[in-house]
């Protein structure tokens, strides 16, 4: 019979992903491989590339207990030639499979790998779609062909039906497809805060630690303590925890910041959906049977189901129906440098220091401190989107550019002009004010609109506005945004203004 040598990325550790539906362990060959091109095409995190490697090493190890005959490349084995596609060849000309069989890859510089395996290993290469999402590419740029507006909400609409989640004969449970007005309230301090699920690493953990302090020593990020969980059980642990503890109170305060608390509700499991622990449809019924037993109430139940099924497919979908073009928009033209202080978190906004601060140490932030503190003040000071984007891909152990560009370039920068989303994510320093606590301890006063002393982001909020006025002045959902700016007193601007331009020039 023909043999096959099936090729595992390491976002693909699933047993049921499509490289492996009708693997045959007495036959095929599997091959995985840590390489120092994919570790190193930004500077990851070093928790990320841990728990990636560690991760593999955890599958491999599953897939042999299989009975599956497995060629696995560590980073520092003498022969491992550092490219994914070079392990690719040497395997091939050792093996001498059939075909090379893969699930379809998740980014797009790794699909144009692809393109040229066969006439380098000689061998018919055959490239499965991946079976891990509700939707496949295709039926996204179905979805997307004659529509004006890609709105996410009516995607996620039609993956509810599709799914079934949350619905009863064709209608929405509660009789409302979104309860996102539902889930922006604040955190107080005095909530009771429960911790995402952790896990203490084993040996083969411990052996990917000690070889990523070794090889990646300059990276950013610490790499211990490390708790992150790197096998599918081990996952399953960690969402039962989350449903359990956090997913009740999710949907409420997801919008929320608290200093110090870094995970408040959040599921922090998109790293597992991410490299294939979890699976999001398996994730989403969890969720919705919490909902069901009474366990959960319907407003976090459905923002959960619609993080999952709504905007990450979306992301996803936008994702290939745009690149490569993608990665270079930048709607608004701008260059400036990232501060260094998103390295460093040496800087007097306490918002800003914690979020880094945070990011540093954990390999992760929550959506919101993303979008409106790092993403927000990227935007409002002009930084280059295609760095901003670098820096997200770099520190978040669940960033892989399929689900990060999309989120950065157009959610966060609105680089693309307004694709994903409606009008730029931006804020004065009231928003992180009444949705944090992070503005009490600042060097800065968030109550002071202008000068010394007043909180940059209030300045720089309507210095973004009237610079982009070009551009933005006909978004409907800002138009009161800038009516209230020209009912406003030519020095109040001026003081607006030139205070933004004080504070500016303070960061080149």
């Amino acid at each position: 019979m023909p043999s096959n040598l099936i090729v595992i990325l390491g976002d693909q550790l699933s047993h049921s992903v499509s490289s492996l539906h009708s693997a045959d362990p007495s036959r095929d060959h599997v091959m995985m491989a840590e390489v120092a091109d994919e570790a190193g095409y930004v500077p990851h995190h070093k928790k990320k590339i841990a728990f990636v490697f560690s991760a593999m090493r955890h599958f491999a190890e599953e897939l042999k207990e299989k009975g599956f005959k497995v060629r696995y490349s560590k980073l520092d084995d003498n022969n491992n030639t550092g490219s994914l596609t070079s392990e690719v060849v040497r395997a091939a000309k050792d093996i001498m499979p059939d075909q090379i069989l893969i699930t379809e890859p998740g980014e797009w510089r790794v699909a144009e790998m692809l393109k040229n395996w066969s006439c380098q290993t000689d061998t018919k290469v055959t490239i499965l779609t991946d079976n891990r999402f509700v939707a496949t590419s295709d039926e996204f740029k179905d979805w997307a062909s004659g529509r004006k507006s890609l709105r996410m909400e009516y995607f996620y609409r039609d993956m509810r039906r599709k799914t079934g989640l949350l619905m009863t004969n064709e209608q929405p449970v509660g009789d409302k497809w979104n309860f996102d007005s539902e889930n922006r309230k604040p955190a107080r301090n005095n909530l009771f805060m429960p911790q995402p699920a952790h896990f203490t690493p084993d040996g083969i953990t411990k052996e990917v630690l000690a070889l990523v302090g070794h090889s990646f020593s300059e990276n950013f990020g610490d790499l211990e303590p490390f708790w992150f969980a790197v096998t599918a059980k081990q996952a399953e642990g960690a969402l039962d925890h989350f449903i359990k503890t956090a997913l009740p109170d999710f949907g409420t305060y997801q919008d929320a910041m608290l200093e110090g608390e870094r995970f408040l509700y959040h599921a922090v499991i998109a790293l597992y959906l991410n490299i294939g622990l979890l699976e999001p449809l398996a994730v989403c019924e969890k969720a919705e049977a919490a909902y069901h037993s009474g366990a959960a109430p319907l407003n976090s139940v459905e923002g959960f189901i619609r993080q999952i099924i709504g905007w990450r497919e979306y992301i996803r979908g936008i994702y290939w129906l745009k690149m490569p073009e993608y990665v270079e928009q930048n709607f608004f033209g701008s260059t400036r440098p990232l501060p260094a202080f998103y390295w460093t978190a040496e800087t007097d906004l306490a918002c800003i220091r914690d979020v880094v601060t945070q990011t540093k140490e954990e390999a992760y932030a929550h959506h919101i401190q993303r979008l409106m503190i790092t993403g927000n003040y990227a935007l409002l000071i002009g930084a280059d989107p295609k760095a901003v984007h670098e820096w997200y891909l770099s520190v978040y152990a669940d960033a892989f550019e399929w689900v990060e560009l999309p989120n950065t370039l157009g959610m966060s920068q609105f680089a693309d002009g307004g694709l994903l989303g409606s009008k730029p994510y931006v804020s004065s320093g009231n928003y992180i004010s009444k949705m944090s606590n992070y503005c009490e301890n600042c060097h800065f006063d968030v109550k002071k609109k202008t000068g010394e002393g007043a909180c940059p982001f209030n300045s720089l909020y309507w210095q973004f506005l009237i610079r982009n006025r070009e551009k933005l002045g006909d978004n409907p959902r800002l138009g009161n945004v800038y009516r209230t700016w020209d009912r406003m007193a030519q020095d109040k601007q001026k003081e607006y203004i030139e205070s933004a331009e004080r504070y500016l020039e303070t960061l080149d």
